[in-house]
């Protein structure tokens, strides 16, 4: 008997169907209050349920930001795991962004938590960080690869910070950065159409011709709309791998409010604009 459907081909599938655009649900309490609601547990309930209404049936993933439900305890929690479930009947593949990290068991209980398929938070693919050494995301892995989910592992991000770490040079030549891109790309291996195992790599990072991008999976890209980055940066900086990147747009589509079809409509002119940049490629 067959397993699941691997994350990689269903994400492909996806984007190719709705476009690569990923919006980011992060109800942080600003953003609570620019859309006039408390910031509360049904604040909470409301700007999330609002997102999945406007969005999840025509883009190709939602990625929630996990902090921001947790905050509010086992409450916001419970949130989190109706927006997950609603956003997946409506179509959208969900990428929790938790950065999961750890070793050992407790690692496999970070996966367990969010990759196996009788999970409450079950998603269809996780954020997790390697600094741990790559190693440690094994149990991730395996459990992904058995569930049919997927991992977005930080390689290269945006923040100013992570260059500390993934600039460092190891004693073979290659930055910390690289060698996770090249761990990704044996986990990707003979993998059709497209791999499970993506990358976290920021779209404001500028020229990124001296990594190699080519994982064969997908690219996880924030840093579209708010941080500065536009649809018509991406070719720039992602080359020939531009076509799985999967750009994530955050504020540039929640600063429109509680008005779902504002929201819709901010979202489907960020879509237009990746696909053209894109198609350009």
């Amino acid at each position: 008997m067959s397993g699941p459907e691997p994350f990689g081909a269903r994400l492909r599938r996806a984007m190719d169907a709705r476009g690569p655009l990923c919006v980011g649900i992060d109800p942080h309490a600003a953003l609570l209050a620019e859309w006039g609601l408390n910031d509360d547990v049904a604040g909470l309930e409301r700007f999330s349920r609002t997102v999945v209404e406007a969005v999840a049936d025509r883009v190709a993933v939602l990625k929630p930001q996990s902090a921001f439900f947790e905050r509010f305890g086992s409450r916001g929690i419970a949130v989190l795991e109706a927006s997950v479930t609603q956003a997946r009947a409506a179509g959208a593949l969900v990428v929790m962004d938790a950065k999961r990290g750890d070793i050992g068991s407790t690692m496999a209980a970070y996966a367990e938590c969010f990759l196996h398929p009788d999970s409450p938070l079950f998603s269809d693919a996780l954020t997790v960080s390697p600094y741990l050494g790559y190693g440690s995301l094994g149990p991730a892995v395996e459990l992904a690869r058995e569930s049919g989910t997927g991992l977005f592992v930080l390689a290269l991000t945006s923040n100013p910070e992570g260059g500390e770490v993934q600039h460092a040079v190891r004693a073979d030549g290659r930055n910390v950065g690289a060698t996770m891109l090249g761990h990704l790309a044996a986990e990707n291996a003979g993998e059709t159409p497209l791999g499970s195992f993506g990358a976290v790599v920021g779209a404001t990072l500028g020229d990124l011709s001296s990594y190699d991008l080519d994982i064969n999976g997908p690219l996880l890209a924030p840093g579209i709309g708010a941080q500065g980055a536009t649809a018509a940066d991406l070719p720039a900086v992602f080359g020939p791998a531009v076509r799985n990147v999967v750009p994530n747009v955050s504020r540039g589509v929640l600063r429109h409010g509680a008005d779902v079809v504002a929201l819709r409509d901010a979202a489907e002119r960020f879509s237009d604009e990746i696909r053209a940049a894109v198609a350009a490629m």
